[in-house]
């Protein structure tokens, strides 16, 4: 499987115990409400399969998780900081409705301007604001998500049309 091919979950962000125990940091919404047999480990950018023993979620955005043959602490620690992937067919249905800013992730940013950025690599929800990450022309550019900037958004083509302020794009170029 691909990147591509998946969804990311979260990633493990330490040990747990000396049985191969690992605790996820959970970034996907409602993931208790999908049955995970398998998940997939990005190593070295390839995403290896391991079969899930169990997982039990917590309160706060975390999951505990045992994968079969990892059965000791020098393996499990082999697989911190790691992100863990689903397959796409796993992905549940978003509702018309459940459309958020979070999901402009891979839609292609076109300024009314510039033309095409590029695809939108990352989000991040600030207290004030929604701040995209396009790499253009080689450079990574940081441009704010809000009601002045989008001007529309094709969810069949996947594409934001946007108009950025006059001069933003240079102070990353230059």
């Amino acid at each position: 499987m691909k990147i591509e091919d998946g969804f990311k979950i979260g990633s493990i962000i330490k040990t747990k115990g000396l049985k191969g125990e690992v605790q996820l940091y959970v970034d996907f919404e409602h993931l208790d409400a999908i049955e995970i047999t398998a998940v997939f480990i990005d190593i070295a950018g390839k995403l290896v399969p391991y079969f899930v023993e169990s997982i039990k979620y917590h309160h706060n955005g975390t999951a505990y998780l045992f994968l079969e043959d990892v059965d000791t602490i020098e393996k499990a620690t082999k697989l911190v900081k790691k992100d863990i992937y689903l397959p796409n067919k796993l992905k549940p249905k978003k509702k018309k409705g459940d459309f958020t800013l979070m999901d402009l992730v891979g839609f292609t940013a076109v300024d009314v301007n510039e033309g095409e950025l590029g695809e939108i690599s990352g989000i991040q929800e600030l207290p004030q604001q929604f701040i995209a990450t396009v790499t253009y022309k080689e450079c990574e550019v940081l441009f704010p998500l809000n009601e002045e900037i989008i001007k529309g958004i094709d969810v069949v083509k996947n594409i934001v049309t946007i108009d950025l302020p006059e001069g933003l794009l240079e102070i990353y170029l230059d």
